[in-house]
């Protein structure tokens, strides 16, 4: 047994490595392979297979697995049985990818490596047919079965070979068995009819070359059926939508995706999904499509092919879209660079890294450059644009199966310059050799040295943290590279540098990064850190203590003691040697041309060493030299904007730091410069140029020393698109076939290349037994149409063609081959597909498509075509046609078009047997108007009556000719049209305009991108320019005005026209009623050449005038003839109104009315009688009446009366005073005026109009000449109306609504310039009309008109509105007393009130005190004073500003509190003073003061004496 065992265990072993063995091998085949689990309670546990691209770690991972589960499964001691446990019934198997977060990223295919040939091998190769019994029954069971069955023992015991092959098959046998019943069983139930979806077969990806075709095919039961859709990445296939690329089919439950003419866009993971009521599953396969290697070895930037992420179990692909253009910028300004990036999958908490690059160097955050990354899109923010900030930008995008990576140039222009003809600013500074007291500053040269040579440089430096620049050389350094010394240890400085030339000093260029200055070896060591401590050992000698002592160290890692190291130089020519410090040093005062030699000596503490070997003799001065010229710059076209410019490098140059570029436009002088950012490389792509112009170019080096002279001018070149070769034919297909010959077609390039294709050559190959032969040309001369008819073939003979597009660049790549075709004759009866589909006049809402019949008509000869088209992302079932009876032509304008929509079309042809097929899709094309100058066709008629259409061009290109075609087909009679063409601009001229040349004319411009008009002569549009050209040919007279007539003053009637146009040749033909009328005493003619105005002047319409006027016009071949009718009730009326005219004139010529007496208000509400009068003497008499009364001169009336410059007013209004007016006359008279009687005395202003105003005004004029009068009746009507028009003044003139506060209330107030008492004035609160009350009244204070609103409350708060009349709506005047007004209003209100109250309460002395007392002494002075106050106040008297006390000698009283007393017995010479009788309550305080003189008798006579 223990033999046994140990064979057993040997066994084991070799099967364990076999396995191993093959577990790594598949792991080699299968490089993308889902996760899985195996589940197991007892002895299995759950493992976890990743992807063999995870890592190479994984083996290992995969040898230890492989190993515990044949521990766990080949348990063989003796007779031991080892159980397996199933999976429970809630069990569900695992088949979704989870990433870290247990987030669902996926689906997943459940795996089992360990397939049924490995356990097989494993049993089999037991000695004496020992095998396991279970394990690929519990594979298969825990495979393919979603609910696992009863447990089952598995036994492990000897069997031969034949017996366990016969009990496995039967066991298989068994199995299946057991399936099919319980799928029965499941199937009859009725609660378990339903289903979810399950492959049966899934698909399974694959490896296919590019340009093959490619098909999944999967099995899927469930019930009710399931809906299969395929995806592409997890995105949806549109198949209907995209029928020429894949196909899908769905037959009794087999479904299959078809991928045609697979290219490298094909490779991807595409998954089928099955869905219905009881759920949903996926099965994944993956499609790789390799090609042949091609072309150059990417670039670092080039974007790579995408791998699948193992650690996140997916594929990722990147999307770039929305990419930012080359792009032009100035110094200063602020630009921004952005894309959308798509990543997809989406997984959570991944973001992809994105990466900014400027010339293939990492762009890092700084002030001048932000970064931004929002999940979807990347922006780049220069800010401050400088010089530097020029060039290739390139957005990289990094995710774990790869990168890609979008580039475009950005151009930074130079800032406006301060003062003309300096340089623009130099660029590039930086700070090289930092040192603790130098730094050499090197800068790179401006692209634009200004008007003259730069003469040098100036370098300024700052130190960080102020603003304050120091010029560092005083004499301008010619080189691009300047050594600042004087620098102090520790701090840290920027520089900049500015360029000179004789204009002036340039702006400063963009500060360099800041530098500390320092010895490089410190700022080793500092950004070392600090050193480990020292650990060595110090040793001394008897002979010299200090030497050989090591230096000490701190424990920090500083030196204490350091060796000092010296340096000397010596001049050639002498002997002498000077001392310097330091391990390096920079020399910058040696003299240029000296020659120098160097030697280094070493000193510590001990001693100074022996000197170094002398270096070889140096001789100072920089011997860098301009650089050459490059070569001669060819340009090549590239876009409508750029061209592509390449030189040859300068032969002899060192430090080159780039070129710089020139363009000029041929013709101009001006030199522009392309890039302001020198370039190493040899190739330069120009861009921003004038689309059209022609340019020349010109390159100069720049190193260090200074720019190399500038090339030779390059050859001129227009900016316009380069032309290349055209793309490939597409659609290679057969449109008819007989015995010996077919016929076919295929679509044209989608690319021309710029030019127009000239022909295409035809390949074909024989296939015999699927074995395809080689290529033969079938055509030596191209052909020039889309079809072509192979002949000579073999019938029965399987051929396959290709073709290839010519234009003037070369010959395209060969198309796809096309299907293998059988040469032999149809038996079809439809019409073939039309060929040549193409398109013609795109515009925004149509466009014109045309084709060619098709090459095989079917039974019958073709009857009509049918266009059909749907938008371009519409499925199949999108297509609509556009008509629905037969076109007989070969084209068709469609209209209706939406707008930047883009369509596809397709034709059909039709005979009597019926529609035939399809033809090949054409588009999509975009409906939208090409971008341009270029012009409709329109038709002109010359002066001669030539009729012609005309087409311009403004974009033509070399080889570009204008083609007329007449109903789309070319123009073969000649006879009716000739085309002149020249520049930009064709002339289709009509030779003889006829019904014949009706039709649709269109002209199209070869060698551009599709330029095409045309017009469509209709039978009208031709009938109106014959006309148009007979009125050229026999021109008729234009007028600018047709006959008038007008009358003049004295009645005299005027008849006038105006030609357009005429020549000094034209004549005038006055006629009336058919016979002619010459100038004479009646008429007067006048015809101004000049300016075509043709006059006849009669002095008045009589009677026997009634009749037609006409003007005959004749000017060469030219006519013209215009009349005027005047007859009946027109001539009556106008023959009256002559005689009026007449009549006026005799009036005016005496004292007449210019403008009739009427009235008028002045602003200041003064209503007037208004006239004009004129021709008026100084004897004319003018007087006024009122009411049929004359106005006298010294009636008081009289005053109101004024007259300037013939405006003669009467003021109605203006107050008159009788004694200003005797004073007036007594200065005239100079004699003294009387005594005023009581009625002249005056007694105020009066209204400005009142009743007593209103009557009858007349003003009179006579004198010799004549006499004229003029009346207004102001009465009724007449005083209503000046009524109105006063109340309209002074409405107008109120002003806004104001609030006043007073210690009653509130006033509502507006003032008005003049009131007047029939003014009807009304107030509203919240537009209902206020009642007068007490409390709340309106009124009018002279010119002030006021609502006083007495003890206001919140009631009062609102809208209020005053209401004007002005005779007609009434003007309003709204104030809103609410809200802030209200709170300031009520609050002056309250202390206003308080204040009044205050007032009226205060106590004071209301009087009985006098201001001054003399009393003799030894008297008694008694006074009283009365006081008043609410409360009653506190009465105090004081002396010289001290309360008095009441005692004996001062009595104070204060009695029935208004009375105050004082009483002062036998008054002496002291009690002279100031008094003051004090009052106090609680709203104030007030002092009756007088004075007290007491003086004696005797004292009074000495004084005299």
């Amino acid at each position: 047994m223990a033999a046994k065992s140990g064979e057993v265990r040997v066994k084991k072993r070799k099967q364990q490595q076999h396995l191993v063995e093959q577990l790594q091998h598949q792991d080699h085949k299968q490089h993308f392979e889902s996760s899985f689990h195996l589940s197991s309670k007892s002895s299995l546990k759950k493992h976890s297979f990743t992807s063999y691209t995870e890592s190479h770690t994984s083996l290992s991972s995969l040898k230890s697995l492989s190993q515990q589960c044949l521990k766990s499964c080949l348990e063989t001691e003796g007779e031991a049985v080892v159980r397996l446990s199933t999976l429970t019934k809630k069990a569900q198997r695992n088949i979704l990818a989870m990433d870290t977060d247990k987030e669902v990223i996926g689906y997943v295919v459940p795996l089992f490596r360990a397939n049924h040939d490995v356990v097989r091998g494993l049993v089999e190769s037991q000695e004496e047919g020992m095998t396991e019994e279970g394990i690929q029954y519990v594979a298969m069971r825990n495979l393919f079965t979603r609910e696992a069955r009863e447990a089952m023992e598995i036994r492990v015991e000897k069997k031969s070979r034949s017996r366990h092959v016969r009990e496995s098959a039967e066991r298989v046998e068994l199995g299946k068995t057991l399936e099919e019943w319980s799928e029965f069983r499941k199937k009859m139930n009725p609660d378990s009819l339903t289903h979810p979806p399950e492959f049966i077969v899934k698909p399974r990806g694959q490896t296919v070359w590019e340009g093959k075709t490619v098909k999944l095919h999967c099995t899927v039961a469930g019930w009710p059926k399931p809906r299969i859709a395929w995806y592409k990445n997890n995105v949806l296939i549109d198949a209907k939508a995209h029928s020429e690329k894949y196909t899908t089919e769905s037959n009794y439950n087999m479904h299959s995706l078809e991928i045609k003419n697979c290219d490298f866009y094909d490779t991807a993971q595409y998954h089928a999904s099955a869905l219905n009521v009881k759920g949903e599953v996926s099965s994944f396969a993956t499609i790789v499509v390799k090609r042949f290697q091609e072309g150059d070895e990417a670039g670092p930037l080039d974007p790579k092919p995408h791998g699948f992420c193992a650690e996140h179990g997916v594929t990722f692909n990147t999307t770039i879209i929305d990419k930012f253009e080359v792009a032009f910028g100035r110094e200063g300004e602020t630009m921004s660079l952005g894309c959308t990036v798509i990543v997809f999958p989406t997984v959570k908490k991944y973001q992809p890294e994105v990466i900014w690059y400027r010339d293939s160097v990492p762009l890092k955050p700084s002030k001048w450059v932000r970064t931004h990354w929002s999940g979807e899109r990347a922006t780049l923010t220069l800010v401050h644009l400088n010089k530097e900030d020029e060039g290739m930008y390139t957005l990289r995008v990094n995710t774990k199966s790869g990168f890609d990576s979008y580039s475009a140039y950005v151009f930074v222009r130079d800032a406006e310059v301060d003062i003309e003809g300096v340089p623009v600013a130099p660029l590039d500074v930086r700070c090289q050799d930092v040192n603790k007291d130098y730094v050499v500053v090197t800068w790179k040269q401006p692209a634009v040295e200004g008007s003259s040579s730069i003469l040098g440089y100036f370098v300024d430096r700052c130190e960080a943290g102020s603003l304050h620049w120091a010029q560092c050389n005083d004499i301008p350094v010619k080189y691009a590279r300047y050594p600042v010394t004087g620098l102090v240890e520790g701090r840290s400085y920027q520089f900049r540098v500015r360029a000179l030339n004789k204009a002036g000093v340039s702006r400063p260029s963009r500060v360099s990064e800041t530098v500390i200055a320092m010895d490089p070896s410190d700022r080793a060591r500092l950004r070392a850190g600090p050193l480990a401590p020292w650990t060595g050992m110090i040793k001394f000698t008897e002979e010299d203590s200090t030497a050989g002592v090591v230096p000490e160290r701190s424990r920090r890692g500083h030196v204490l003691h350091r060796e000092v190291y010296c340096g000397h130089r010596h001049v050639a020519a002498g002997e002498h040697w000077d001392a310097c410090e330091v391990p390096r040093f920079a020399l910058f005062d040696l003299a240029e041309g000296n020659a120098y030699s160097f030697r280094v000596r070493c000193c510590n503490s001990a001693g100074t060493s022996e000197p170094s070997q002398p270096t070889a003799d140096t001789t100072v001065g920089d011997k860098m030299d301009l650089p050459s010229a490059p070569g001669v710059p060819v340009a090549t076209r590239n876009t409508s904007t750029s061209v592509v410019l390449s030189w040859a490098a300068s032969k002899e140059v060192k430090h080159l730091a780039g070129y710089y570029i020139d363009c000029s436009v041929v013709g101009t002088e001006e030199w522009m410069p392309c890039n302001n950012k020198p370039v190493k490389q040899t190739r330069f792509v120009c861009h921003g140029l004038i689309a059209g112009a022609n340019y020349v170019f010109r390159v100069k080096a720049v190193n260090a020393a200074g720019y190399s002279q500038c090339t030779a001018n390059s050859e001129p070149v227009v900016v316009i698109n380069a032309v290349a070769l055209p793309s490939k034919p597409t659609t290679v297909r057969l449109v008819e076939a007989v015995k010996d010959y077919m016929v076919i077609t295929w679509d044209a390039p989608a690319s021309d290349g710029g030019a127009d294709i000239r022909g295409y050559f035809i390949d074909y190959r024989t296939i015999k037994g699927g074995v395809a032969g080689k290529w033969h040309e079938l055509n030596l001369q191209a052909v020039t149409t889309n079809t072509y008819k192979a002949e000579n073939l073999k019938e029965n003979v399987v051929y396959q063609f290709q073709v290839r597009a010519m234009n003037m660049a070369g010959v395209s790549e060969a198309s796809l081959s096309s299907a293998a075709l059988e040469c032999k004759e149809w038996t079809i009866t439809v019409p073939g597909v039309p060929v040549g589909l193409y398109m013609l006049e795109v515009r925004d809402t149509s466009l014109v498509v045309l084709w060619e019949p098709p090459l095989f008509d079917g039974r019958s000869p073709v009857n009509g075509y049918y266009l059909d088209l749907k938008e371009a992302e519409a499925g199949p079932a999108g297509w609509k046609a556009v008509h629905e009876k037969a076109n007989k032509k070969k084209y068709m304008k469609v209209t209706g078009l939406t707008a930047g929509a883009s369509y596809v079309f397709r034709v059909r042809a039709q005979n009597l047997a019926g529609v035939g097929d399809p033809s090949a899709n054409l588009g999509p094309i975009l409906a939208q108007t090409r971008p341009g100058k270029h012009k409709e066709i329109y038709v002109d008629v010359d002066d001669d009556g030539i009729i012609s259409m005309i087409f311009e061009c403004s974009e033509m290109n070399e080889g570009s000719e204008f083609v007329w075609s007449k109903n789309y087909e070319a123009i073969t009679d000649t006879s009716r049209l000739t085309i002149v063409s020249q520049g930009g601009k064709t002339r289709a001229i009509f030779n003889s305009p006829s019904l014949d040349d009706l039709g649709t004319y269109s002209c199209s411009v070869t060698n551009t991108e599709g330029i095409s008009s045309s017009y469509t002569l209709t039978e009208e549009g031709l009938k109106r320019f014959l006309d148009l050209s007979h009125e050229h040919k026999f021109p008729i007279i234009p007028f600018k005005n047709e006959i008038s007539m007008e009358l003049l003053e004295k009645g005299r009637v005027r008849f006038w026209c105006q030609v357009e146009k005429c020549t000094a040749a034209c004549e005038v033909e006055y006629a009336f009623n058919d016979a002619i009328i010459t100038q004479g005493k009646k008429y007067t003619m006048h015809f101004d050449k000049s300016s075509g105005l043709i006059e006849m002047y009669m002095d008045s319409l009589e009677v026997t005038d009634e009749g037609t006027f006409t003007f005959n016009l004749v000017d060469g071949k030219a006519k013209g003839t215009t009349s005027l009718v005047l007859i009946g009730d027109e001539f009556r009326e106008l023959q009256k109104k002559s005689e009026f005219e007449r009549a006026e004139w005799v009036r005016k010529q005496g004292p007449h009315f210019v403008e009739y007496l009427g009235f008028t208000v002045t602003p200041e509400c003064d209503v007037l009688l208004k006239c004009k009068i004129g021709n008026i003497k100084p004897e004319t008499e003018i007087f006024w009446s009122k009411d049929s009364i004359e106005i006298a001169e010294d009636d008081e009336e009289a005053a109101k009366i004024e007259m300037k410059d013939g405006d003669l007013t009467f003021n109605i209004g203006k107050w008159y005073d009788k004694q200003e007016r005797l004073k007036e006359k007594e200065k005239e008279n100079e004699k003294p005026r009387p005594k005023p009687a009581a009625e002249e005395v005056p007694n105020g202003p009066r209204p400005k109009i009142s009743k007593k105003d209103a009557g009858v005004y007349e003003v009179f004029l006579t004198d010799e000449r004549g006499k004229d009068k003029s009346i207004y009746n102001m009465t009724d009507a007449g005083y209503q109306a000046v009524m109105n028009e006063l109340f309209r003044v002074i409405a107008n003139s109120s002003t806004q609504i104001q609030v006043t506060s007073t210690e009653r209330g509130l006033i509502l107030h507006s003032n008005v310039t003049y009131y007047n008492e029939e003014l009807r004035v009304g107030w509203l609160q919240k537009d209902t009309k206020i009642a007068a009350s007490e409390r709340v009244k309106s009124g009018v204070t002279g010119e002030q008109l006021w609502l006083q609103i007495n003890e206001p409350t919140e009631k009062d708060k609102g809208k209020y509105t005053m209401d004007i009349f002005d005779g007609k709506d009434g003007v309003k005047r709204v104030f809103d007393l609410s809200g802030q007004a209200w709170e300031e209003a009520f609050e002056e209100f309250q202390r206003l009130k308080a204040a009044a109250i205050a007032e009226r309460n205060r106590a004071r002395v209301v009087g009985g005190l006098p201001d001054c007392v003399a009393i003799q002494e030894g008297k008694s002075l008694n006074l009283t004073g009365n006081v008043w106050g609410e409360p009653t106040p506190e009465v105090s008297w004081t002396k010289n500003d001290k309360e008095l006390v009441s005692d004996e000698r001062y009595k104070l009283k204060f009695e029935a509190g208004k009375f105050a007393s004082i009483t002062i017995a036998a008054v002496t010479t002291a009690d002279s003073g100031k008094y003051a009788l004090v009052v106090k309550n609680k709203y104030g305080t007030e002092a009756g003061e007088f004075t007290v003189s007491v003086y004696n008798p005797d004292d009074e006579e000495a004084k005299k004496d």
